[in-house]
């Protein structure tokens, strides 16, 4: 019986990485989710990734924990003050703030650490060069030179018996097409979470950039958003 095909796929419990597992599960890929604990402000998206790997039925889940508050430089790392109300033009005008320095390459290389001890070849991350706000580590460009880089820094690619895959099915999609592509691979958005400014309870601020995306993403989808935000009225 031949062996089944496994994949890391980075679960962060938002939009894009829970619908990037579940494409990978429809693609015939064993799952081992891999979420971060990194002192992120917005911790309760942890909850929601445990949800997620749960009810994608990924094989294994692993919450890696890494302190990128050692070197601060995000509102999502530190006491900065994390952008509200900004409209699309301001989102996309310059790198914002809650970027968090090299956290995709971080990200990448603990994946890529898990695929050496399994065997495996693929990595799944939800990356998306549509509405990315301006981050870096979303372009083609970067996934193309980690997979390459891939190849040079480890036992296997260097022994020649693996070929390690970046895959990011969402890269050129619109928020509206990755929420549909979710429901239709079975996703309940309703497990997931997007805000980086959440109140003490867990509630979605609904005015970062986050939170504007995914209200927006699911009005051109046609869909409710199933997100309780804070002072926001369901559906509006």
């Amino acid at each position: 019986m031949a062996k089944e095909k496994q994949a890391v796929v980075l679960l962060s419990g938002g939009i894009d990485s829970s619908t990037t597992l579940a494409l990978a599960r429809r693609e015939g890929f064993a799952v081992y989710a891999l979420s971060f604990d990194y002192g992120q402000r917005h911790r309760c998206e942890l909850e929601a990734a445990r949800r997620v790997a749960h009810g994608l039925g990924a094989a294994k889940h692993i919450e890696a924990v890494i302190d990128l508050r050692t070197f601060g430089g995000s509102a999502l790392t530190t006491d900065i003050e994390v952008p509200k109300g900004r409209s699309a033009e301001l989102m996309s005008a310059d790198i914002p703030i809650t970027y968090v320095p090299a956290r995709n390459t971080i990200f990448l290389s603990y994946a890529l650490a898990w695929c050496e001890v399994l065997e495996a070849q693929d990595i799944f991350i939800g990356v998306n060069a549509v509405d990315y706000s301006g981050y870096p580590d979303c372009r083609p460009e970067f996934l193309a030179a980690f997979e390459r880089m891939a190849s040079l820094a480890t036992r296997a690619g260097v022994t020649g018996t693996a070929a390690f895959r970046i895959h990011a099915p969402l890269l050129h999609m619109s928020k509206a097409q990755i929420i549909r592509a979710g429901v239709d691979a079975g996703v309940d958005f309703s497990w997931t979470h997007s805000c980086y400014d959440p109140s003490p309870e867990g509630l979605a601020c609904g005015a970062c950039d986050s939170c504007i995306i995914r209200r927006r993403g699911f009005f051109s989808a046609g869909i409710p958003d199933p997100t309780p935000y804070l002072g926001i009225p369901y559906g509006d």
